[in-house]
């Protein structure tokens, strides 16, 4: 059974139409794109919502969930800037935790 995902192209392109025009210009690159990754979604809402942080913000990171193309652009991200793992959980306001899980998953099955 295939499951039905969001058009987020369409719903971002709507919210910045109606309640962020001035901030049009500097998400244009990000909804240019064919299709939106995991990552390109909470990049254009980082960018709609900047310094906007409440408890219940930090409650719905815990549910996010990143796909593996992602979880591999997360994790060239950190191979290409030379950072270690809390430098890059910081980055993207992941845990330490969850960075090491991917690797143990991701990079032994490679190896």
């Amino acid at each position: 059974m295939d499951r039905i995902s969001p058009n987020y192209k369409r719903i971002y392109t709507d919210m910045i139409t109606k309640k962020y025009p001035d901030k049009h210009e500097e998400c244009l690159f990000l909804l240019s794109k064919k299709e939106l990754s995991a990552l390109d979604i909470i990049r254009l809402n980082d960018k709609l919502i900047k310094n906007y942080v409440s408890d219940e913000d930090k409650d719905n990171k815990k549910h996010r969930s990143y796909d593996k193309s992602s979880i591999f652009e997360i994790l060239d991200y950190q191979v290409k800037n030379k950072l270690n793992n809390l430098q890059l959980a910081k980055h993207f306001k992941l845990s330490r935790n969850t960075i090491a899980k991917w690797k143990k998953l991701y990079y032994s099955k490679i190896k």
